[in-house]
């Protein structure tokens, strides 16, 4: 019978072993795995990716890891094949203690996007530990009148191993007095009791030695043994009894060690000595003897350490009470413990995409977690919420996960980063919180162009400037972060698509001073724009632009001009005074202007020398001349004046001015001139002398070209004259038509006729000698001997009247008759 039963607990201990690796996915979000502890680190556990459904690869490239919620990890992820391996070796009693079935959580969490998966590994226990015995020599004191079928329970053996691994049966070594028998508790090991089935005699053996053995079910089975010494007594004929066999009682978990459990009591008929009861807690585990303590002499049970229901939820104590003759009786208390709400809730944070873009789109997941309650049946239902109002929200994904999302825009100028508080709490009574800070980093994109400190700017430079001075800056600000922050500073070409401004203003492209490259002449350029590009260094950069106005100051380089009187190097310009003029009399106004401007063309006259400096002055502001008194006879008739114009700048630059005044009696009198002669002579303007030689060359070339003129007119005279000497008929051309030679019916010419008309040279009153036809050389019809005249009468055709000779002198005019 033993040998079948061994070997059905090998047929099932091998089935077990067969499915440590079976594998299996609960609902739709956990995956489940399955190994046998004591597994060397390295071992295989199962592919992860097959069983996600993933390519190979697939998890490296997404960033897969492993979070558990005891935050340490018993198992390590390989990404490129997606295999999960033992990390560590597995001790199913250190992880889960007396728990069945021992199983262990954790998520694998993928990113890029952010994915969490539910997986869990349970280990199977394997027949690794022995049951032991806490007290390896019991010692138990029955007295000889003991009756048959005593029962006297026995410590319980304790085996780390559960199911079938754990203890399993109990036996005794062979003896004439007590057979074994075994019991269950309601919660805990098994235990032994021994049964008297032989009266004991002291005076025949004082001393009774037993060995008990533990065995357990594995494969093969694992045993402990205990030796225990039964000591009999004299006779004590009545035994304690307890008034309950079995007492009950419920403790909070969160009592204070010293708080009553239970208070058993025991009764003993006998006196004296014997009926003294004693109170103690035999038999028990070592977690009860660590819990619980009992008052030897009122039967108080009290707390001796911290309940947790999480941990343990029921105990059951084994109480004796041994009365003074050393009879002893047995009860039990079982005490359950109440579960209180007095653990918060706990965050597990998986995985936290930090830092996040600015940009990112809404519900961008931004971190898993879970939460967990250890008040399962008191903690009531959790709720999870922000306790600040961020652009973040908290969505549930499977029970009691979480994602934590973006809910609005981000703007990293505005926040860069954020400390998220997490607020998780139960229903309790009472109600219990926990909070857990998430810090987020908020990374920058190029959003932000660059702004300029100002809308315009304004920047001066005084004219006659070194080249390549400084003259100003400008200065962009940009909110964005590193590279998208760097901004450069650039010209731009006028939309006229006029280029010069690049010959007076450069740039520094890094920090916007600019420079002018050019000396300015106010006189020239008073003001001039242009404007500034700033771009930052983003991937796709942004830019303003801003107007630059330069305004050029003036600087005092010009000296006064006159404009009256002219000063242009010849003769003084004179002015006329009556004699009779009083004071106050307005001689004549100088005029000057200045090319710069401001103070610097502010204009002052001033009296530098005079003839008579008490007979006239000048205004300063305006630079009239007037008398200061009457003009007198003794007044010398020319009064030279020299007058200083200066202007206000700094240095004051000046110029003088000289004219001359003529006192006459009226202004009717011959305008004489005055120079002086010395001046003259040793003052000779050059430009004067350029004017008097050009002047001379106009008037040689004119002369010239008229005398050409001339010339060619009279060789042309000469030659008329030379041709119609040469002409035997002057109207001999056989080509001249017959109807010009028609006359009228009174003798006239029926058409108009040109004549030359001829004078005598040398006569006062240029009379008319006589007129001769202009004609040209037409020959005239055969036959025709005789031209009419207008008296009727005819000419020969060679008439010497036809013919002009002698040297009388002759002009041409040209004219119609009839």
């Amino acid at each position: 019978m033993a040998v079948v039963r061994r070997k059905l607990l090998q047929s099932r201990q091998v089935r077990c072993l067969l499915l440590l690796l079976c594998v299996s996915v609960g609902g739709a979000a956990t995956i489940r795995y399955s190994v046998a502890e004591e597994m060397e680190s390295g071992s295989f556990v199962a592919n992860v990716a097959k069983d996600l459904g993933l390519e190979v690869g697939k998890l490296a490239a997404r960033g897969a890891r492993l979070v558990s919620e005891g935050n340490k990890l018993h198992f390590r992820l390989h990404r490129k094949t997606g295999d999960l391996f033992v990390k560590e070796k597995l001790d199913r009693e250190s992880l889960c203690g007396k728990a069945d079935p021992c199983v262990l959580h954790f998520e694998i969490v993928l990113v890029e996007p952010l994915q969490s998966f539910r997986a869990e590994v349970r280990v199977f226990d394997i027949n690794d530990n022995a049951p032991i015995f806490l007290n390896k020599e019991p010692l138990l004191k029955i007295p000889e009148s003991t009756p048959l079928g005593s029962r006297f329970p026995l410590q319980s053996a304790q085996d780390l191993d559960v199911g079938l691994n754990g203890l399993q049966n109990y036996t005794l070594s062979a003896n004439a007095y007590f057979h074994l028998h075994t019991r269950f508790r309601s919660h805990g090991p098994k235990y032994a009791e021994l049964v008297l089935d032989k009266p004991l005699d002291r005076e025949e053996q004082a001393e009774v030695n037993l060995t008990i053995t533990a065995v357990d079910g594995g494969s093969p089975p694992k045993s402990g043994t205990a030796h225990i010494r039964v000591e009999v007594l004299d006779v004590n004929d009545h035994v304690p009894q307890f008034s309950r066999l079995v007492y009950r009682a419920q403790v909070p978990e969160n009592s204070a060690n010293g708080s009553l459990v239970a208070v058993v009591t025991a009764t003993d008929l006998d006196e004296g000595s014997n009926k003294e009861i004693t109170y103690s807690l035999a038999q028990n585990t070592e977690a009860i003897l660590q819990t619980f303590q009992i008052d030897p002499q009122t039967g108080e049970v009290r707390l001796r350490g911290p309940l947790d229901f999480e941990a343990i939820e029921t105990y059951d104590i084994d109480i004796q009470a041994t009365d003074g003759g050393g009879l002893s009786a047995h009860s039990k208390v079982l005490v359950e413990v109440v579960d209180v709400n007095d653990n918060p809730p706990e965050v597990t944070v998986s995985s936290v995409s930090s830092p996040l873009p600015e940009d990112s789109p809404l519900q961008t997941v931004v971190a898993l977690f879970s939460i967990r309650d250890r008040d399962i049946r008191v903690g009531g239902k959790l709720t999870c919420f922000l306790r600040e109002d961020l652009p973040f929200a908290v969505k549930p994904t499977f029970r009691n996960s979480y994602s934590l999302v973006t809910d609005r825009g981000l703007d990293r100028e505005d926040v860069s980063g954020y400390n998220i508080t997490l607020v998780a709490v139960d229903t309790g009574p009472p109600s219990l919180s926990t909070e857990t800070v998430i810090e987020v980093l908020i990374s920058d994109i190029n959003d932000n162009p660059p702004v300029f400190q100002e809308d315009s700017y304004i920047l001066t430079v005084r004219e006659n400037n070194s080249p390549a001075v400084f003259i100003g800056k400008v200065h962009a600000e940009d909110l964005d972060l590193g590279e998208n922050a760097q901004v450069t500073y650039s010209l731009l070409p006028p939309k006229s698509g006029d280029l010069s401004v690049f010959a007076y203003i450069s740039i520094n492209s890094d920090n916007g001073k600019l420079y002018a490259l050019r000396t300015m002449d106010y006189e020239a350029i008073q003001d001039f724009q242009f404007v500034v590009k700033a771009t930052d260094g983003g991937f796709l950069s942004l830019s303003s632009q801003v107007t630059v106005r330069v305004i050029v100051l003036d600087d005092n380089d010009n000296r006064p001009m006159i404009l009256y009187p002219l000063q242009n190097g010849s003769l003084p310009c004179n002015d006329l005074v009556p004699r009779s003029a009083e004071a106050g009399y307005l001689v004549t106004k100088v005029v000057a202007v200045d090319g710069d401007s401001g103070q610097n063309s502010w204009l002052s006259y001033h009296l530098l020398k005079a003839t008579d400096p008490g007979l006239f002055s000048v205004q300063q502001q305006n630079g009239e001349i007037r008398t200061l008194r009457q003009v007198s006879e003794r007044d010398p008739m020319m009064q030279k004046l020299v007058i200083l114009v200066q202007d206000h700048g700094q240095p004051a630059l000046s110029t003088t001015a000289s004219l001359n005044i003529l006192l006459v009696d009226g202004f009717s009198e011959p305008y004489l001139q005055f120079r002086d002669s010395s001046k003259q002579s040793a003052r000779v303007n050059p430009s004067t002398k350029y004017l008097v030689i050009s002047l001379a060359v106009l008037s040689f070339l004119f002369l010239l070209s008229v005398t050409v003129i001339f010339v060619i007119h009279i060789y042309q005279k000469i030659k008329c004259r030379e041709k119609f000497t040469i002409q035997e008929h002057f109207y001999d051309d056989c080509n001249f038509p017959n109807n010009l030679m028609q006359g009228g019916a009174n003798g006239s010419l029926s058409r108009p006729c040109p004549y030359e008309m001829c004078s005598a040279t040398g006569t006062g009153n240029s009379e008319f000698r006589f007129l001769k036809r202009f004609m040209p050389n037409f020959p005239f019809p055969h036959g025709t001997g005789e031209v009419k005249t207008e008296a009727g009468s005819s000419l020969p055709p060679d008439s010497d009247s036809n013919r002009s000779r002698g040297s009388e002198g002759h002009g041409r005019v040209s004219g119609d008759y009839m």
